[in-house]
């Protein structure tokens, strides 16, 4: 699920550590402000919200909703993904599995709590079955509210430890999580229709203190790794992402232009104040060269994050990349067309924030 969190300029949230996301942030946005207003009202107006103590505490009572274990907040946010499943199928149409695969599409969702994102698709999709992957509880994971069904294959797992399907079966015996890692889930040969990867690390979970660091990194290449390599060609995938002005993120959507149709959305609730939206990536020509060398890529990287010290971990992430002036040089285009509406929705709802109106009454 899309668990509420505080965007930041910085850190794992964004794919990046501090010093590379500046270097990069240093020409991205000055490039942007020159050449979007959306995005210069949208940068002056998340500068004024984070000099305002009362933004800290808007966002940080966010965090704490999301956190509870209520069933209360279970329901709410249920419904909230209902709600953006919705406004995402009206505005993209990207939960219509056109020509499956076979007779009875198929759809897979790396992180399906509490249910909403997967219901939406059923329910466009009628006569489709599932695969889904949810955190147990026990370990910090949010309730499932899909009603069971037969046509729903839900396994209470942490998808970060998929060590087979991600090419990885042999863990180091001395490993502290040796015994936690697990065996192949999806068949090598099985295929989806579409694919939802909309999960986001839970603050409630309970894992080793190792992996705080590199988390946000080993959630986010699993679920593009798998999701994309078990696609079928023609299909769909809807992936939840943070900052498109972000260096990583930025670099993410122009690597699925290059093999897919991409629409960029960003629904109203839950996601209207903070920098979050979704890339709906249709038409996904999954086995064309460039997208077999992003799985291959995005599984190095989950390796490395899992087993690798800091100076290879870091090595396998920057391999391959290219001078920012020549990615917005030959992408930065096609990144105003697909972004504006996206900042400028933030943009207008950060105007009307309780802290920023304050502010201005001031």
């Amino acid at each position: 699920m899309s668990e509420a969190s505080q965007d930041k300029p910085d850190g794992e949230a964004s794919w990046s550590d501090s010093r590379g996301w500046n270097k990069a942030s240093g020409i991205i946005v000055p490039y942007l402000i020159e050449r979007v207003p959306e995005f210069h009202s949208l940068t002056d107006l998340r500068q004024r919200g984070w000099n305002n103590p009362e933004g800290d505490k808007f966002f940080q009572l966010q965090r704490q909703r999301a956190d509870q274990s209520s069933e209360k907040t279970a329901r709410y946010f249920y419904q909230l993904m209902l709600r953006i499943g919705r406004e995402i199928q009206a505005a993209t149409g990207a939960f219509s599995i056109v020509n499956p695969a076979s007779q009875q599409p198929e759809i897979l969702d790396m992180c399906m709590a509490p249910g909403g994102f997967l219901q939406t698709a059923l329910s466009f999709n009628p006569g489709s079955k599932a695969l889904g992957f949810s955190l147990p509880i026990s370990h910090g994971g949010h309730k499932i509210l899909l009603p069971r069904r037969a046509d729903v294959d839900l396994r209470f797992l942490d998808v970060t430890m998929l060590a087979a399907d991600m090419g990885s079966p042999n863990i180091p015996v001395d490993h502290i999580d040796a015994e936690k890692f697990l065996p192949r889930q999806i068949d090598t040969s099985r295929v989806f229709d579409l694919v939802l990867c909309d999960g986001q690390v839970l603050r409630t979970h309970d894992r080793a203190p190792y992996r705080e660091k590199r988390e946000a990194r080993r959630l986010t290449t699993v679920q593009l790794a798998l999701g994309l390599e078990h696609l079928r060609s023609g299909g769909t995938m809807i992936v939840l992402l943070h900052k498109l002005e972000a260096w990583d993120t930025l670099c993410l959507v122009r690597l699925f232009t290059r093999f897919a149709s991409i629409k960029l959305f960003k629904p109203i609730p839950g996601h209207a104040k903070r920098s979050s939206f979704y890339m709906v990536a249709s038409c996904v020509q999954s086995q064309q060269p460039e997208a077999l060398a992003a799985i291959s890529k995005w599984k190095n990287i989950w390796n490395a994050a899992t087993f690798a010290p800091d100076e290879k971990y870091w090595e396998e992430i920057r391999k391959g990349e290219e001078p920012v002036s020549d990615v917005l040089e030959e992408f930065g285009p096609e990144l105003i067309k697909l972004g504006r509406k996206v900042w400028d929705v933030q943009a207008k709802a950060l105007a009307q924030a309780p802290f920023i109106k304050q502010e201005g009454n001031q």
